[in-house]
């Protein structure tokens, strides 16, 4: 139970490092930069060693460690450090101190590593022992059930006040997704939709063609805002602190080998979210259907989305976990909790919100393909994501049935029983 509200973000002073890490030469820039960090990574005993990962697609994660004589591999880790050098041009997706208010939020309550410094185009923070997730332990129910536990504390007890902002409403596109026409904000500033919104200002418009799908974009978004975009969350909380991108390989499993041995049980504080360069006040349907769609991984294998019965078990553990840390021992106010409603509540609107990460991603590839320099095809990725939009919306209005369309795999998958 929690014991009380959490403190809102405070200032920090992160030290930064004046220095741009250079991808094409990595160990040298993160051997700079540790040894910037601290002197101990030049003059202690023991080599410094790297581990380069790559299973992002938007940025470069480097591990260092120093090898000192006599630690175990576990104390030595318990010191290493990760350096994450943002990917080229990705400014444009995401806001920076948006992110560093989120984490330093998440480290302050003990949900996330602590931060260490920040250099001109990345940040360092400390090492998380564990497990990184495959889009198939994501599917495992000892593992979505702990997921599920850590995303209802995180969506029951953090404020959105560390990262959202006071807007100047100025009749500006992003206004039409934070304010009615009397010009009161009724949503938190960013969201869920004025992020999109950002993200299609920022494609490329040189051509008619590209003006023509902004367009199609824009007015598709209008729409998803106008119907979505009010949807009632828990306990009147429309909006949460949302992680808005729960792929399998930002859930880490901590001492994989421990939950083994305890015959597959886990609990939620075995369980690390990492990396919130996407954290934004959302709407929960938004973010949990965000990570069901990550269970078919970047590959897109539809037929991996979870039926009716496993959302419905991941569901019954998040929503405990929520009431148990959104209700503080402090509050004097009794509140009517049922959980049966609560849960047939959240299963229809996650139902919902099921094609709108198909929207979110696929607008965001179609900027990446403009501006990544990572090997990686995101313009058909772009068409994928997109194509799990038009899908669900096709069942929404029902064209498909009136065209006489089959049903496409995802769909087929995600009404399974």
């Amino acid at each position: 139970m929690s014991t009380g509200r959490l403190p809102v973000d405070s200032p920090m002073n992160l030290q930064h490092i004046p220095y741009h890490f250079r991808n094409e030469d990595a160990d040298k820039s993160a051997l700079e930069l540790v040894e910037a960090l601290s002197e101990e990574w030049k003059t202690a005993e023991g080599p410094v060693e790297f581990v380069r990962f790559t299973d992002g697609i938007t940025n470069t994660l480097t591990k260092a460690t120093k090898r000192r004589r006599g630690r175990s591999s576990s104390e030595v880790d318990e010191e290493a450090v990760l350096i994450r050098a943002y990917g080229e041009g990705t400014d444009v997706l995401i806001d920076r101190e948006r992110e560093l208010r989120a984490h330093n939020l998440l480290a302050n309550v003990g949900l996330a590593p602590p931060l260490l410094a920040k250099f001109d185009n990345g940040i360092m923070y400390r090492f998380i022992q564990g497990s990184v997730c495959t889009p198939e332990d994501l599917r495992k129910p000892e593992v979505y059930r702990a997921v599920a536990k850590r995303l209802g504390q995180w969506h029951g007890v953090l404020p959105i006040s560390a990262i959202t902002s006071t807007p100047q409403l100025n009749d500006s596109p992003m206004d039409k997704h934070c304010a009615p026409r009397d010009g009161k904000q009724r949503r938190p500033a960013p969201n869920t939709w004025t992020v999109m919104q950002q993200w299609i200002d920022a494609l490329p418009r040189g051509t008619e063609k590209e003006r023509e799908r902004n367009e199609m974009l824009d007015n598709e978004l209008d729409w998803l805002s106008k119907k979505l975009g009010d949807t009632p969350g828990l306990d009147g909380k429309d909006y949460i602190f949302g992680h808005c991108d729960l792929l399998s390989g930002n859930v880490i499993i901590q001492s994989m080998p421990t939950w083994k041995r305890r015959n597959g049980h886990i609990d939620e504080d075995t369980v690390s979210f990492i990396d919130y360069e996407y954290a934004t006040p959302s709407p929960a349907a938004f973010d949990i259907a965000n990570h069901f769609a990550e269970w078919a991984g970047f590959e897109c294998d539809h037929g991996a989305v979870p039926t009716e019965s496993q959302r419905l078990d991941f569901l019954k553990h998040y929503v405990g976990s929520f009431r148990y840390h959104s209700i503080s021992d402090a509050d004097t106010q009794a509140i009517d909790v049922d959980l049966r409603k609560d849960l047939e509540q959240l299963h229809e609107q996650v139902d919902l919100f099921r094609g709108v990460p198909g929207f979110y991603w696929g607008i965001w590839s179609l900027i990446q393909a403009t501006i990544s320099q990572i090997d990686f095809d995101y313009a058909s990725y772009a068409d994928l994501r997109l194509g799990e939009y038009w899908n669900w919306k096709a069942e929404w209005d029902g064209s498909r049935k009136r065209e006489g369309r089959d049903l496409p795999l995802r769909e087929r998958r995600w009404a399974e029983r």
